[in-house]
């Protein structure tokens, strides 16, 4: 990658990460579909004048079909699946199961673009797999009692949101290359407020939540959402899918530190085992640790 690629990158792990801090203190009060659905609304609005003011309307409604299915496998469900884990999982440790996003694509890349997987590969894919299936046993584990179903289907949906993910970057290499990365990332925020309009005011909150949570929801929406697609897409423009989802190695530590500064969340040895892991396996699977036969 150039030098401006990993700027890219390090601000939008930091930014992600940054993420599952908001979505721990707003999920509470608006519940993960209000949450999921203000937070693309707001996404939308913030990137639609830009998109005009730079003249790329015409590339969003060339391509809005398109832009409906990524607004719906990488931010609809995605958000609201990781709105609802934020109410029974430390922002950390979701994180760490979000760091499955590569290994996820490239095993839809695989399948569906027939990328070649190299034995080493197949080895990255194994062990990853590995990783994720330990720590969510572990964890799941842990949960056992009356409690247990939360952080179980919280784990579940942990799982599911990062296999979206990975779909969703092999459809926007298939079917949106070459459009602009804002196009991509305001029409999909503008689909998924479409879509989520409804589920979100039919669950809006009986309670008006406090400011702290508005403001943690317009953080989640300008900076790590707005913004951080805009990174993300250009990422996948520029250097390719499989390198702008390597940014999921970074936003676990970010995602940590985060927690451990503003919410007192702490790091365990299964999640830094699990996580190794995992990033291990994923590093395998997409090339970023090559190994040749001598």
């Amino acid at each position: 990658m150039k030098r401006t690629d990993l700027q890219d990158l390090v601000l939008l792990a930091a930014l992600w990460g940054a993420s599952f801090l908001f979505m721990r203190i707003a999920a509470p009060a608006f519940g993960p579909l209000a949450m999921a659905g203000v937070r693309v609304a707001g996404a939308a609005l913030l990137l639609l004048p830009v998109l005009r003011w730079r003249g790329e309307w015409p590339a969003l409604r060339q391509h809005w079909r398109a832009l409906a299915v990524v607004g719906i496998t990488n931010s609809a469900l995605p958000f609201a699946l990781f709105g609802y884990a934020a109410l029974h999982l430390t922002g950390g440790l979701a994180a760490i199961f979000n760091a499955a996003t590569p290994l996820f694509g490239a095993l839809i890349a695989w399948a569906w673009l027939r990328e070649s997987l190299t034995p080493w590969r197949v080895l990255g894919l194994a062990v990853g797999f590995v990783g994720v299936t330990g720590l969510a046993l572990v964890k799941a584990g842990g949960a056992s009692g009356n409690s247990a179903g939360g952080p179980v289907l919280a784990i579940v949906a942990c799982l599911a949101a990062p296999l979206m993910y990975g779909f969703s970057a092999s459809f926007t290499r298939k079917r949106l290359a070459g459009v602009p990365a804002m196009a991509v990332a305001a029409g999909s925020q503008l689909s998924a407020a479409l879509v989520l309009a409804v589920p979100a005011a039919l669950t809006w909150p009986a309670v008006t939540p406090p400011a702290l949570a508005w403001l943690m929801l317009l953080a989640l929406s300008t900076l790590s959402t707005g913004l951080a697609y805009v990174l993300y897409f250009r990422l996948i423009a520029n250097a390719g899918p499989a390198n702008a989802m390597t940014v999921t190695y970074l936003v676990p530590a970010f995602a940590v530190a985060w927690g451990a500064m503003f919410l007192g969340e702490t790091l365990t040895w299964q999640m830094v085992l699990g996580c190794a892991v995992i990033l291990l396996g994923t590093a395998l699977a997409t090339g970023l640790l090559p190994l040749r036969r001598r």
